[in-house]
């Protein structure tokens, strides 16, 4: 049998196998599930001459590498929201997740997305890959100093992003002025007054 006889054979008999494997591992979140499992087959085809004569518990193997990628994945963009300052913002005694509170985190994707290019992969590099200073100028071809001085400039301009989002917010939900809920209620007594 030729190794791609064999991996066709390894595919249909352990598709459904591995799906499961992996579904059990992710809570059955539908699409990670089929990502993990479409990943665990690409590795497999890759190293098809590997395969050996039963290949479930080798698929297992290559499947268990494929979910701690992802779940490493997943953990890096979760320290991602909290390092760009997903958390609660409490205004006027009132609390706001974000200003798309039914999305959180969506405004620090929003505010990522109006970044240069360049600006967002200096920050993925950092905070998803976790790179270090020295790595991220390794994988930029410069040094650690210039690497040092795009990541504040990145930052800086996310942080001017993130502060741009928030002034939008605070606009479209009516509180305009630089004064806190008391004295806007004052400041509308007064005009009523003198109408």
């Amino acid at each position: 049998m030729s190794t791609d006889d064999a991996f066709d054979a390894a595919y249909r008999e352990h598709y459904w196998a591995v799906s499961r494997f992996v579904a059990r591992r992710l809570d059955d979140q539908a699409w990670d599930v089929e990502e993990v499992v479409a990943e665990v087959f690409a590795v497999a085809w890759r190293r098809r001459a590997e395969l050996p004569g039963s290949p479930l518990p080798w698929l297992y193997g290559v499947a268990r590498h494929c979910l701690a990628n992802t779940v490493r994945g997943k953990g890096r963009y979760r320290r991602l929201l909290l390092r760009l300052g997903h958390h609660e913002v409490t205004r006027g005694g009132r609390t706001v997740a974000s200003p798309d509170a039914e999305r959180p985190g969506s405004w620090v994707l929003e505010a990522l997305s109006r970044l240069a290019e360049a600006d967002q992969e200096v920050l993925r590099l950092t905070a998803w890959e976790e790179l270090t200073v020295e790595e991220l100028g390794t994988v930029l071809g410069c040094g650690r100093s210039a690497a040092a001085m795009r990541l504040h400039r990145a930052r800086r301009r996310l942080r001017e992003q993130i502060e741009t989002l928030r002034r939008d917010e605070r606009i479209s939900l009516g509180c305009t002025s630089g004064k806190g809920d008391r004295a806007q209620s004052a400041d509308r007594a007064d005009k009523d007054g003198q109408a």
